[in-house]
C-alpha cells in the first residue's frame, strides 16, 4: 500500500469511530490541518521559512493580510509551537517571529505541496474554465 493511501486509511479511521455518536469525534488530524490549513498560516509558515521577521516585516510580505488577522494567526501558530516568538529588550521593545523546529518540520511536506500546486495549477485553471463555463444544470449534478 502506498504511503498516500496508508495515510488516507489513518485518517478514515478517525471519521468513523463511534459513528452513530452526535458529538464531533476528536481527529488529530483534522486538528492539526485546521491550523495549517487556513487561508494565512502557510502563507506566514513560507515567510518565516527564509529567516526571522518582525512583525512589520510579514506584513509587508503578506500585503493583503490585515494587522488584527496577522496578530490573531501569529498567535496561534505560537501556540501550536510552530513559531516562536522573541521579543527584544530595546526602547521600543522589537519582536521577532521565526520558525520553531517544529515548523522547521513541517518545511519538507509544505515544499511537496507547493511544488504540486505549481506543477498543476495549469491543470487546475483549465479546469476552472471548463466548469465556469459548463451550463449550471451540468455544473450542479
Amino acid at each position: 500500500m502506498s504511503a498516500a493511501l496508508s495515510a488516507i486509511e489513518r485518517f478514515s479511521r478517525y471519521q468513523s469511530d463511534d459513528a452513530q455518536s452526535v458529538k464531533p469525534v476528536h481527529c488529530p488530524v483534522r486538528d492539526v490541518l485546521d491550523r495549517i490549513g487556513d487561508k494565512w498560516s502557510i502563507l506566514l509558515l513560507m515567510t518565516l521559512a527564509m529567516r526571522p521577521q518582525r512583525f512589520s516585516e510579514l506584513h509587508r510580505a503578506v500585503r493583503d493580510i490585515s494587522k488584527r488577522m496577522l496578530t490573531q494567526t501569529l498567535r496561534d501558530l505560537e501556540r501550536d509551537g510552530l513559531i516562536t516568538r522573541h521579543v527584544f529588550p530595546t526602547k521600543p521593545p522589537s519582536v521577532e517571529y521565526c520558525l520553531s523546529p517544529l515548523g522547521q518540520s513541517l518545511l519538507e511536506p509544505m515544499a511537496s505541496l507547493i511544488d504540486w500546486a505549481d506543477r498543476r495549477y495549469s491543470d487546475i485553471h483549465a479546469a476552472r474554465v471548463r466548469f465556469d463555463g459548463a451550463p449550471s444544470d451540468v455544473q450542479r449534478s
